[in-house]
C-alpha cells in the first residue's frame, strides 16, 4: 500500500478503535475480582428471575426452564459445600498444572530455548506466522493441549525471531482456539459434536444416523482459511499495531538467539532422539487392536477410531503424554548440556513452574465459582433457548437462517463455556426445529461450529482465557483482560464474517459437507 492512499486512515482508526477496547478492558477489575463480581450479579439477577414463569421447554428434562434462585439458602448452603470441588475439578487446572510440569524442567534445562534457536535457523522468517496458526489448529488432536504447549511457545518463538510475543501469542490462540472447528486431523470432538446431533434429530426422525464425520470435508477446507486469515491479521494489523508496546518482562526469563554451543547442539541431538524414542514406544503400544490405549469396542460409534473417541484412554492421557513428552527430553538435554547435575536441578524446574502459576490459580479459583453458578442458575440455558425460538419465529430464507445459527451460536459460546454443553443445549432445539425447515442436522451442526469457534477468543468465560492473560503478562507486565480483547478481536469478526461466508459458498456451490452429509432434509 502507498503512503497516503485512502485505506491509511481506516487502518489508523481500526488501530485506535483497538487501543480504546484494550484502555477499558484494562480498566476493568482484576480478571479474579471481575468473576467474583460477575458472580454475585448472577446470583442477584437468578433471585429476581426464580419466580417468572417462562414457556420455553429444557430439553434436557422436557419441562418448562426455571431459573434457580441462587440465593436461596439451599442454594447457598450447596454451593458453599461444593466450593473446593467445584475448585480442584475446574478441568483447565489440572490439565495447566500438569504439563507445566514437564514444561518447567524443559524450559528449566533451556531444552526449549535451545530446540526453538534450531528450528529458527532454518525456518524463513515470514513462514513463522502461518506454521505456527496451522501447528495450533492440529493441536486440536491433543485436547486442550494447544492451550498449555503451542499459545505459550507462540510468544517465545516469535520473541526469539526479534518479533513481538504478543503477535505470536495472538497468532497461535487465533488457531488453537479461533480455528477450534478447522481441522485436518479427526479428533474426538467430531464423534462427540456429531452424537449429540444424532440424539437431537432423532427427536424428529428416529431412524436417522449422523456420520462422525458429517464435516470432514468442510472442516479441512476451513483449516485453510484459518491459516489464510490468521497469517494475515497478524502479520498486517496486530503486529503493526504492537510496535510500540514496550517488552518489559525479566529479561533473565525471555528466550535469546545466541549461537549454540557444541555441549548445546550435543543436548539437542540426544533429546530429541530421546523424544523419538518415546513416542516410537507409544505408538508402537497402541498398534495392537487389544491395545490398553484403544476405547473398548461398545463405547466406539460407527466409523469412529477407538484410539481418538473421547472415551479411548490415549486421549484421556494427553496431559501426562506431554508431561513425558518434555519431562524426558528437558532432563536428557540437561546431563548432556551441563544445566544438570543432579536430580535436584530437575526438581528446582518443576517448583520453578509451579511458582509462576499463582496468579493462574488465583484467577482459576474464582472463575471456577463462576461458572459452576451460571451453569447451576439456568440463565445461559434461557437465553439459548430463547434465541434458537426466536430464528424459527422469523421464518427467515435459509441463507439468512445459516447466518442466524452461526451469530447464535457466537452469543452463546460468549456465556456457555464447553463446546458439548452447549451443543447439546441448544442443538436439542435447533436441530429438530431446523429439520422442519428443510435444514439438515449436518448444516445445521457446520454452523454451529462457525459461530462457536469465532467467539472463543474474546470471552473471558472460556476456562484458559486466564492462563493467556498470564502469558501475555511475562513479556509486557501491564497485560490484562482488555489486552487480550484488542489482540484477538480482529480475528473473531473477521472470522465470523469470512467463515460465515465459506459456509454459504460451500452450500451455495453443493460441496459435499463431510462424509455421508446432506443440506437439506430430507436427504436429495
Amino acid at each position: 500500500m502507498r503512503p497516503g492512499s485512502s485505506a491509511a486512515p481506516s487502518r489508523s482508526l481500526v488501530y485506535r478503535a483497538l487501543d480504546v477496547v484494550e484502555r477499558v478492558g484494562n480498566k476493568l477489575p482484576d480478571p479474579a475480582v471481575l468473576f467474583l463480581l460477575l458472580m454475585f450479579v448472577v446470583w442477584g439477577v437468578s433471585a429476581a428471575l426464580s419466580g417468572v414463569p417462562f414457556a420455553e421447554l429444557d430439553p434436557r428434562n422436557g419441562e418448562p426452564i426455571r431459573i434457580v434462585n441462587l440465593l436461596d439458602g439451599a442454594a447457598l448452603t450447596a454451593f458453599a459445600s461444593k466450593m473446593v470441588g467445584t475448585f480442584v475439578s475446574f478441568p483447565p487446572l489440572g490439565v495447566v498444572l500438569v504439563a507445566m510440569l514437564g514444561l518447567g524442567v524443559a524450559e528449566h534445562t533451556g531444552f526449549i530455548s535451545a530446540a526453538l534457536r534450531t528450528v529458527l535457523a532454518v525456518t524463513p522468517r515470514v513462514l513463522l506466522t502461518p506454521v505456527l496458526v496451522a501447528v495450533g489448529v492440529l493441536s486440536h488432536v491433543a485436547v486442550d493441549a494447544g492451550y498449555v504447549l503451542v499459545i505459550p511457545l507462540g510468544a517465545v518463538i516469535f520473541y526469539a525471531a526479534g518479533r513481538h510475543p504478543l503477535a505470536g501469542i495472538a497468532a497461535a490462540f487465533a488457531g488453537v482456539s479461533g480455528g477450534f472447528s478447522a481441522t485436518f486431523v479427526p479428533s474426538s470432538l467430531d464423534p462427540l459434536l456429531a452424537g449429540l446431533t444424532q440424539v437431537a434429530a432423532q427427536i424428529t426422525d428416529p431412524s436417522i444416523t449422523i456420520n462422525p464425520l458429517n464435516n470432514y470435508f468442510f472442516t479441512t477446507a476451513s483449516t485453510v482459511l484459518i491459516v489464510l486469515v490468521g497469517w494475515a491479521l497478524t502479520d498486517l494489523v496486530i503486529e503493526p499495531r504492537l510496535r510500540d508496546t514496550s517488552i518489559d518482562g525479566d529479561p533473565a526469563e525471555l528466550p535469546t538467539m545466541d549461537a549454540l554451543t557444541d555441549r548445546e547442539k550435543g543436548g539437542v541431538l540426544w533429546a530429541v532422539l530421546s523424544m523419538a524414542i518415546t513416542l516410537a514406544l507409544l505408538v508402537f503400544t497402541t498398534l495392537p487392536e487389544t491395545s490398553p490405549w484403544r476405547a473398548p469396542a461398545d463405547a466406539v460409534p460407527a466409523g469412529g477410531n477407538a484410539l481418538l473417541v473421547s472415551a479411548a484412554p490415549l486421549m484421556q492421557s494427553i496431559v501426562p503424554i506431554i508431561f513425558v513428552f518434555f519431562l524426558v527430553p528437558g532432563v536428557v538435554y540437561g546431563y548432556v548440556a551441563g544445566s544438570v547435575k543432579t536430580h535436584r536441578d530437575v526438581v528446582a524446574g518443576m517448583s520453578k513452574a509451579m511458582s509462576g502459576m499463582g496468579y493462574y490459580v488465583v484467577m482459576a479459583f474464582f472463575c471456577a465459582q463462576f461458572i459452576y453458578a451460571f451453569g447451576q442458575s439456568n440463565l445461559g440455558a434461557l437465553l439459548a433457548i430463547k434465541g434458537a425460538n426466536w430464528l424459527k419465529l422469523m421464518g427467515f430464507p435459509m441463507g439468512v437462517t445459516l447466518v442466524g445459527i452461526v451469530f447464535l451460536s457466537g452469543f452463546v459460546n460468549l456465556l456457555v463455556g464447553s463446546a458439548s454443553a452447549k451443543w447439546a443445549l441448544i442443538g436439542a432445539v435447533m436441530v429438530p426445529m431446523l429439520m422442519e425447515l428443510g435444514i439438515s442436522p449436518d448444516l445445521t451442526q457446520a454452523a454451529y461450529r462457525v459461530g462457536d469457534s469465532s467467539t472463543n477468543i474474546i470471552t473471558p468465560l472460556l476456562p484458559y482465557f486466564p492462563l493467556i492473560v498470564v502469558f501475555c503478562q511475562r513479556y509486557v507486565k501491564a497485560s490484562g483482560i482488555g489486552t487480550l480483547l484488542a489482540l484477538m478481536l480482529p480475528f473473531s469478526v473477521t472470522l465470523l464474517v469470512v467463515w460465515t461466508s465459506f459456509l454459504l459458498a460451500f452450500w451455495g456451490l453443493g460441496l459435499p459437507l463431510g462424509v455421508g452429509a446432506t443440506y437439506g432434509y430430507p436427504a436429495g
